[in-house]
């Protein structure tokens, strides 16, 4: 029988390690961290249950406008941070029963290549013990980045995995890094009642995403009461008792109770022999993988953050299943990234997919564009929704889908008929020829395509 044997049990190792059993191999698992790794443990599981506590504060706080009243509605951040533990720990017990149940050996400890042919996992008691493979999979993740200027306590100055241990709400938050996770977690603070700075280098938050989009959030936030600074570089992060000092690179210092560090991630990556078995890494420490997920050594497959490929979720759980199609023979098509879609989970949500602005801006890709205000739908003037949109890319000629944005409540859940239409390479006629509901959110992303109809 054939042999897979997996180093790290995320998303890119478990859903990797089902498809190998589904296909009849023989399956282990060498995880350190915990079955889900830190998508259920400590990242995306958590901060989404977070987030989505902070959306019903969101709604209490807004109701007033629809005719309900409802009294200063606060947040037990104790009781809040328990049941975010509580079902991620659920979860990861979940995917680790669905594991033995398809035949998956998991094996607790730490794994290193030894070689391109061997793992070896280090257990917590400092045994060893060896496993051949005929294949192996790296899904070892990433970690969150910090700086020798700003470094963590646990206590008062915290990356994204460690303020689920928060037992009081703090007086002030200050969010250091604009990108999605700063961005989201000082949306989520902010809805639950805790004044938030946020500090960021670039002149907007969320640089990397749509500029209408960031803006959006950005507007939403300030009128919430978000102080957001931007072009303000973090030169270090200091504790004093009770007090976080943020010092800026320009001298400003910036003063709260707590501080997240949102600064990126690194790879998880040292340690695991790589290099000795012939698995190349880039100038970044991620692992080198083409579309089918294979590295340079032969046999060795990654997936996952450890790759730096898209560093989502749901691409490391796609990367990981076309590596044991490609290395079971079954039918597998390469990793496509324009197919990929995205969410920022912040207030309002930003779900995006295919071609972007910037790359139309840039002249990279020749695209229609066509804006359509939430604004100015039924259903969302029925639930209070004022901000938002939806935008939607086609090619000139042909009239095909090339991309989307969605901003507004539950974005996540709107961008997928898009992204459908995207990967199926639908006309704007197509998709607003489809019927909707009336009346639906979902409306005016037909709205938006019949606006591109080219005559």
């Amino acid at each position: 029988m054939t042999r897979v044997v997996i180093v790290g049990g995320g998303p890119g190792g478990y859903e990797s390690a089902l498809v190998a059993a589904q296909l009849g191999a023989e399956v282990v698992v060498i995880d350190s961290d915990g079955i889900g790794g830190s998508a259920v443990l400590t990242d995306c599981v958590p901060s989404k249950t977070l987030i989505a506590t902070a959306e019903v504060m969101t709604d209490l706080l807004e109701a007033g406008q629809l005719g309900i009243e409802v009294d200063s509605p606060r947040v037990d951040l104790a009781k809040v941070n328990a049941r975010v533990k509580l079902l991620a720990l659920a979860q990861s017990a979940d995917i680790e029963s669905r594991l033995a149940r398809e035949g998956v050996t998991v094996v607790h400890g730490r794994g290193r290549l030894d070689g391109p042919a061997r793992v070896v996992a280090t257990h917590d008691d400092g045994t060893e013990s060896s496993y051949d493979a005929d294949a192996i999979l790296v899904a070892t993740g990433a970690a969150p980045r910090t700086l020798p200027s700003a470094q963590p306590d646990g206590e008062r100055i915290l990356t994204w995995e460690q303020v689920y241990d928060l037992d009081v709400v703090p007086e002030r938050m200050i969010v250091v890094g604009s990108g999605v996770t700063g961005a989201e977690f000082a949306s989520a603070y902010q809805a639950l009642g805790i004044p938030v700075t946020l500090v960021s280098s670039r002149e907007r938050i969320l640089p990397g995403e749509d500029q209408d989009a960031a803006q959006v959030l950005e507007d939403v936030a300030t009128r919430r009461g978000m102080t957001v600074l931007g072009q303000s570089r973090m030169q270090s992060v200091a504790r004093d008792g009770d007090v976080v000092t943020v010092t800026l690179a320009d001298g400003r210092e910036v003063t709260g109770s707590h501080c997240i560090l949102a600064l990126g991630s690194v790879p998880n990556t040292t340690g695991l022999g790589l290099e000795e078995a012939g698995v190349r890494l880039d100038d970044g420490g991620f692992i080198e993988v083409d579309r089918v997920s294979r590295t340079s050594a032969r046999g060795v497959y990654a997936a996952g953050d450890c790759t730096g490929v898209f560093m989502l979720a749901s691409v490391a759980a796609m990367q990981g299943r076309i590596a044991m199609w490609h290395f079971l023979g079954d039918a597998v098509a390469p990793l496509d990234l324009r197919d990929v879609s995205s969410n920022v989970f912040t207030s309002p949500e930003i779900a995006t997919v295919g071609v972007t602005q910037q790359q139309v801006d840039a002249g990279k890709t020749a695209a229609e564009v066509v804006l359509q205000p939430l604004a100015t739908n039924a259903r969302a003037k029925m639930q209070g929704i004022t901000d938002g949109f939806v935008k939607l890319f086609i090619s000139p000629g042909s009239g095909v889908l090339l991309g989307g944005v969605v901003v507004g409540p539950r974005a996540s859940e709107l961008i997928h008929p898009v992204t459908l239409a995207v990967k199926e390479r639908l006309t704007a006629d197509e998709f607003a020829n489809t019927f909707t509901v009336y009346p639906s959110i979902s409306g005016s992303i037909a709205e938006a395509a019949r606006r591109l109809h080219q005559a």
